[in-house]
Order: C-alpha cells, then sequence, then structure tokens
C-alpha cells in the first residue's frame, strides 16, 4: 500500500518526527491538532473557538489527502483540566451534526505550548 503524508511545516514535527497527517491504503489518521499560529494558542481561553479552529484544521489536512468529514468514522478531543468542556462538545458537534462518528473526550494535564486548551485527533476511511 501506498503511504502518503502531510506535514504543515511546522519545527515540531521535524524535532518529534511525525506529520500532521498520515495516509495509507483509504485509512487517513490525524495527529493531535491545536488552534496555533506560529506557536501561539489562538483564541485564549475560548474552548469553543479553539475547538472549532482545531477540526477545521485537522479536517483540511485529511482533506489534502483525499477525506471529506463524512469519511470521518473516530474523533479524539483532548482538553486541559478544568476547560469548558460544553463548548468543546457543541463545537464538535456543529462540526460533525449527521457524521456523528465515534469520539471519546479526555481530560490531560496539558499541552505544548502553554494557552492551548484542546487538541482534536481523527481518523477517516475512505471507500
Amino acid at each position: 500500500m501506498t503511504r502518503r503524508t502531510v506535514r504543515d511545516g511546522s519545527g515540531f514535527e521535524q524535532l518529534a518526527g511525525y506529520s500532521r497527517a498520515v495516509r495509507v491504503g483509504g485509512h487517513v489518521a490525524v495527529s493531535g491538532t491545536a488552534a496555533l499560529s506560529e506557536g501561539v494558542a489562538l483564541h485564549p481561553g475560548d474552548a469553543y473557538a479553539q475547538t472549532r479552529e482545531a477540526l477545521t484544521r485537522a479536517l483540511a489536512a485529511a482533506a489534502e489527502l483525499g477525506a471529506a468529514a463524512g469519511d470521518v468514522v473516530r474523533t479524539r478531543l483532548l482538553l486541559v483540566d478544568g476547560c469548558d468542556w460544553h463548548a468543546a462538545a457543541r463545537a464538535h458537534g456543529e462540526v460533525f451534526a449527521g457524521i456523528d462518528p465515534a469520539n471519546t473526550t479526555y481530560f490531560v494535564a496539558g499541552f505544548i505550548p502553554e494557552g492551548v486548551l484542546v487538541e482534536v485527533e481523527l481518523d477517516a476511511i475512505l471507500a
């Protein structure tokens, strides 16, 4: 099977040796994706806006490998402790309304860099 990758050019990808997204056959996996610009968290303190932005970026990476939102079968929301999980869930529900992928939401100790409240991961399967 052919393996294709997407990189967003962040220095962290090179340092840690990973890709934003990988496609092997019909499976697309997107790494933890946050709402960042040049290493700085966007929408400080706003879990809803960070979740929407992170999902938009994750779906864009999946799209570069041929996957659409309707192909997403599993998502993960990783939230810092104390984050407004209702706001993050609402953003997820809006993006995936009618698609309803499997989802797990976790609280975690924190993220790199400071100020990130939410990271999202997703998996898609192409027919």
